[in-house]
């Protein structure tokens, strides 16, 4: 989340890709740096250890909101 922040704040489109488990800290690092609407997607927990059949589908899954996010849409 930190790290999407940081890229908004100079201008660079992000989204942070936040698991479900992390999703409450990613929320107030969002507030407390001021910036609650920072671009964020909520991807299930874990990801990471779940196979690749498992990653490519989150991954197609979540591809609209990141091209969203990043358009400035999202």
């Amino acid at each position: 989340m930190r790290d999407g922040i940081e890229l908004a704040r100079r201008g660079i489109p992000a989204v942070a890709l936040i698991t479900e488990a992390f999703w409450p800290q990613a929320e107030f690092v969002a507030r407390a740096a001021g910036m609650p609407g920072a671009p964020r997607i909520r991807l299930p927990h874990p990801v990471a250890g779940t196979g690749r059949a498992s990653m490519a589908a989150v991954a197609r899954s979540i591809r609209p909101a990141i091209l969203a996010g990043l358009a400035g849409s999202g």
